[in-house]
């Protein structure tokens, strides 16, 4: 049983992976989703326009913390060093249901092509809130929309890393991967 108590969001994102991972995405319905979760289908639209916006849960939130957090970085930090704080503070909002939920969500999104476009798109929104807030900073756009690029890939690939392991933690894998890749970026030259 989860440590966490489930407000209806999460009940409706965990009954609608569920189904989808069950009956596919293409087959399951707004109402099988609120039914899933013990909820009703005006519920469900209190939440989500629709069935596939329920992947993106969050997205709003996880793209202010990561502003946050930029603009939070010291004044003389480096544009990848303000995306790290950016990193450090979203990462560290992911809790045991991200965790829980993160194997499903990627089998669902890999399975579907619409679902695929969407998490693409989800990725670029999340780069593109990066950029804006080191564009903020005073941040050169090429140097703010690279770096917000790196930050995206380094997120995708330690969340990737942190669901598929029980000990590790997401921040630290966050700013393992940024020097991976940040390293990977130097020998580029």
């Amino acid at each position: 049983m989860p440590r966490w108590t489930p407000d209806a969001r999460a009940r409706l994102v965990a009954a609608a992976l569920e189904l989808f991972s069950e009956r596919g995405y293409d087959k399951t319905t707004v109402t099988e989703i609120a039914e899933r979760a013990g909820l009703s289908k005006a519920t469900f639209f209190r939440y989500f326009p629709d069935k596939r916006e329920v992947l993106a849960a969050g997205q709003e939130s996880l793209s202010q913390l990561l502003t946050q957090g930029i603009a939070e970085a010291p004044a003389d930090a480096t544009p990848l060093a303000a995306v790290r704080a950016g990193l450090a503070r979203a990462a560290g909002s992911m809790t045991p249901f991200h965790r829980e939920l993160g194997p499903g969500l990627l089998a669902v999104i890999a399975a579907n092509p619409e679902l695929q476009a969407r998490n693409a798109a989800k990725q670029a929104g999340l780069a593109a809130t990066m950029a804006a807030a080191l564009r903020d900073r005073g941040v050169p756009d090429t140097v703010a929309a690279l770096a917000a690029e790196v930050g995206a890939l380094a997120f995708r690939e330690a969340y990737a890393d942190w669901i598929a392991s029980d000990d590790q933690e997401l921040p630290a894998l966050t700013d393992a991967a940024l020097d991976r890749l940040h390293a990977a970026a130097v020998r580029l030259s």
